[in-house]
């Protein structure tokens, strides 16, 4: 089935501001909530439609990208952690907007705790997030970062259970669950989770670890491996799951959000797929013409010259640019050409420039006064 247009899901004209695109996400966020929403798989499509919308037409970049060639403009060029590729969450769905669900009373925040009756299971350990700088090189190549993160792990002399020997939990009276009432724009809602003290058990430890002193997990510091494949940006992210804090509740490991960070380029300016750079070229080749060496992220290309090339022109080199992410194509490179204005000459070159400037010098009178008649001419 093919996809909605974005503006269409969120009933927004292609104008909206960015402010009226959020409090349209927000609307339907609301009215497809799946807690408002238990077991409506409709509601759920729904839900996941309106993230993926938002996901799109609230991050600049890949607003214009789909303006200008649709759902495969971001097929080819884009990367957005899972919602435009499909494929995502209700818990990336938290994730990724907590600041939307953070103002919404009774839904989860940035941590991804969706607390409604649909969780089950002992609750994972929190995510962890860092940011990852990278150059236009390593963008386009891909790499391999080795990162250091501190982070909390289960407790090696306890196997994460915290001591031995255990007895009722005083909090929730053994029975694992505790009940919360709060209010919400739905009326008062009734929460039912584990137990913080116990996890869900019922029952909390006699003899406490003394090296975790109980608390089932140790604070470490480790060095892990992050891929980053071709063609990111700036403000995406990775999810790596597992490589979090781990659980003290017996659940799975939180996840390492990674968010990509783009360093500045001495010599090239990116415009989405596009870079841009300058290149001095000689002022003999600007007037003879010839062949211009060009760096590109890729290695050294020639350009050609044509005679008489004037400074401030630019030139476009096809598939010398950013490749998209999980894609093939690559966008271009411009060259602005500038011209070199040679110093220190030699006594040779000097007199070679004197006899060019005495050979020109009636052409040059005659632009000159062409010139001067033409700002005349303006202000009579």
């Amino acid at each position: 089935m093919a996809k909605r247009d974005y503006y269409e899901v969120l009933g927004v004209p292609k104008d909206a501001s960015a402010d009226d695109i959020k409090r349209a996400y927000k609307k339907l966020a609301i009215k497809y909530h799946p807690d408002k929403n238990p077991g409506d798989k409709e509601a759920e499509s729904k839900f996941k439609e309106a993230a993926e919308a938002y996901d799109v037409l609230s991050d600049s970049q890949k607003k214009a990208q789909y303006d200008r060639f649709g759902h495969e403009g971001l097929n080819s060029g884009g990367f957005g952690g899972g919602f435009s590729s499909g494929g995502f969450s209700f818990e990336d769905i938290f994730s990724h907007f907590g600041d939307i669900f953070a103002d919404i009373g009774g839904f989860g925040g940035f941590s991804g705790s969706h607390q409604s009756s649909r969780s089950r299971g002992p609750a994972p350990g929190e995510d962890l997030q860092i940011g990852i700088a990278l150059t236009l090189k390593e963008i386009a190549d891909g790499t391999v970062k080795k990162v250091r993160i501190k982070r909390q792990k289960a407790c090696p002399d306890c196997n994460g259970k915290g001591g031995t020997g255990t007895k009722t939990c005083t909090t929730c009276s053994g029975n694992g669950k505790v009940r919360r009432r709060m209010q919400s724009i739905f009326g008062e809602m009734v929460n039912v989770a584990a137990c913080p003290d116990c996890g869900g058990s019922g029952e909390t430890i006699s003899n406490k670890c003394k090296t975790c002193a109980g608390q089932k997990r140790v604070k470490t510091e480790d060095t892990i491996e992050v891929k980053i494949p071709i063609g990111v940006t700036g403000g995406n992210y990775i999810k790596l799951r597992g490589e979090g804090n781990a659980s003290t509740q017996g659940g799975p490991p939180g996840s390492l959000i990674v968010h990509i960070e783009e360093k500045n380029d001495d010599f090239f300016v990116r415009d989405g797929q596009n870079l841009f750079c300058k290149v001095a070229v000689p002022v003999y080749r600007l007037a003879l013409g010839g062949e211009q060496r060009v760096p590109t992220l890729y290695g050294e290309v020639k350009v050609k010259i044509s005679a008489g090339f004037q400074p401030g022109t630019q030139l476009r080199v096809r598939g010398q640019g950013l490749p998209g992410y999980n894609s093939d194509y690559k966008g271009d490179l411009f060259v602005e050409i500038e011209a070199h204005i040679p110093e220190n000459l030699s006594s040779r070159e000097k007199k070679l420039y004197e006899e060019l400037s005495e050979l020109g010098s009636d052409r040059d009178e005659r632009r000159e006064s062409g010139l001067l008649d033409k700002i005349k001419d303006f202000f009579s």
